[in-house]
Formats: structure tokens, C-alpha cells, sequence
């Protein structure tokens, strides 16, 4: 759940006229790990890191379209990866599996 900034603002209020952790915990019904980490960052992070793709998108369609019927042990051998992450780098694009009638 995501409390707003005033709402933090106003929790870290009280602690500072003297309410303890606990107390605080009580009164607003949260966490006090919760209240302890406002207190070491009051912002919420709004971004993550999340390492660059090893495979590229466009590469990996051009290669389905060249290769519809390779396994993905075949395409991690091109892209020098491995089966996991084509697989999760063809869900990422929206290629689902193949299904034979």
C-alpha cells in the first residue's frame, strides 16, 4: 500500500513530539518497520534499476519470423543466452507458444 507524503509527513509529526514507535504503530494502524524506514527516507523510490535486455526485441522477431519452428534452446545457441531468457524475452514481445492442432 502506498501512503501519500502528508500522511508520512504527519506520522513522523507525532514521533517527533514524542509518541514512540510503537505508539505510532498503534494509533495509525501501520508498521513500525514502515514508520522506521519514512523516517531513513520519507520519498518513495518512483524508479527501480532494471539492467539493460540482452536481447533485443526487433532481433528476436526477425528471428521467429525466419525460424517459426526452432526450439528455445536453438535461439539461445544465435543469441549466446540462455533458453530461460528467450523465453521470457518472447513473452516480453508477445509471442506465445506455438499450438498445433
Amino acid at each position: 500500500m502506498t501512503y501519500s507524503l502528508d500522511y508520512r509527513k504527519q506520522v513522523l509529526k507525532s514521533l517527533d513530539e514524542g509518541m514512540t514507535f510503537a505508539e505510532a504503530a498503534v494509533f495509525y494502524d501501520i508498521s513500525p518497520t514502515t514508520i522506521q524506514k519514512w523516517k531513513k527516507r520519507l520519498h518513495s523510490k518512483t524508479t527501480r534499476y532494471i539492467k539493460p535486455y540482452k536481447i533485443e526485441d526487433e532481433a528476436l522477431a526477425q528471428d521467429v519470423k525466419d525460424h517459426p519452428d526452432d526450439y528455445h534452446y536453438e535461439r539461445a545457441q544465435r543469441f549466446d543466452c540462455s533458453p530461460t531468457g528467450i523465453s521470457k524475452a518472447l513473452k516480453r514481445i508477445g509471442v506465445s507458444k506455438k499450438k498445433d492442432t
